[in-house]
């Protein structure tokens, strides 16, 4: 996760301001998807996808929805092992404390 959020921090530091408005055969994309599939792209080294995916939306968007899609998936990941949901977060980022409390 902290790749997929250098990754972009770089890619919005160096685009330029070449936003333009979608034609009107061109389909509107949410920010959930441009977040889904920037993270899949940027997990699977893909930059063509990676660029295209950025381009969907306002930098501001795609941050809020690569966010979103962080949280709700430390959300599920932590459901599916019943752990709480900050020892799941510690646990991907390889913090210290990333143990269930009681566990020694």
């Amino acid at each position: 996760m902290v790749t997929v959020l250098a990754r972009l921090r770089s890619f919005l530091a160096s685009r330029s301001a070449r936003a333009k408005a979608p034609g009107p055969s061109t389909r509107q994309h949410n920010l959930f998807e441009a977040a889904a599939t920037y993270v899949t792209a940027s997990i699977e080294d893909d930059d063509d996808r990676l660029e295209e995916a950025a381009g969907w939306v306002a930098p501001d968007a795609l941050v809020f929805g690569v966010n979103q899609l962080a949280c709700r998936a430390v959300v599920a990941l932590a459901r599916e092992r019943n752990e709480p949901v900050e020892v799941v977060a510690r646990g991907l980022l390889g913090l210290p404390g990333a143990q269930p409390a009681g566990s020694n």
